[in-house]
């Protein structure tokens, strides 16, 4: 994940960036066109230590492993007609310093029941697959979990032995890298990649 800046509607302000799985240095977009695209964060600066800040995560290397709780690796909700409907996908990362329950999850709706099921950004410390955005647009619950969807299989494909159990196992090789400490707002209504 690559971090472009910040994005300021109104009140709300939130870390663009984007990202791209590769697979031994090879890019998975090439077989699956939703292993690349944008992600939504909280403000920064990045911080891992006290926990709670209320920041992003540091810029670094984290582990990825499976996800248990209120996100799901194996048996999640693939409801077409409900946002958010548990259990939502997810993938958590670890190495997080102080912070816990970093995960790669879907944008969601505050609250049940909104049409369109959107939003500006939906946690801290957490990241939120997107299409391309402009600083006006909220993320669609529904296009984001396609792209939660598709990391998950693509990492199932990579170490299928982790997705044995339901609890929460290390996915051998399998990492999520941040760069960037941006604070630095876009200003340009058009989408960034």
């Amino acid at each position: 994940m690559k971090w472009l800046g910040l994005h300021k509607r109104m009140h709300q302000v939130r870390t663009y960036g984007s990202y791209e799985v590769f697979i031994d240095d090879v890019s998975a977009a090439n077989t699956n066109a939703l292993l690349k695209g944008n992600v939504c964060e909280t403000i920064g600066p990045g911080k891992n230590h006290p926990a709670g800040n209320g920041l992003r995560i540091e810029a670094g290397r984290y582990q990825l492993t499976t996800q248990f709780g209120k996100y799901v690796s194996i048996g999640f909700s693939e409801d077409t007609h409900v946002a958010a409907k548990p259990q939502m996908p997810g993938i958590a990362l670890t190495g997080t310093g102080e912070r816990n329950g970093i995960l790669i999850h879907p944008g969601h709706p505050r609250n049940e029941g909104d049409d369109p099921p959107v939003a500006y950004v939906s946690s801290i410390g957490c990241f939120n697959p997107t299409r391309a955005l402009t600083r006006q647009e909220d993320i669609n619950f529904f296009e984001s979990r396609l792209r939660v969807i598709a990391l998950i299989n693509s990492l199932k494909q990579f170490h299928s032995d982790a997705f044995k159990k339901a609890n929460n196992t290390q996915i051998e090789g399998a990492f999520a890298v941040v760069n960037g400490e941006p604070m630095n707002f876009l200003d340009d209504d058009t989408p960034v990649a």
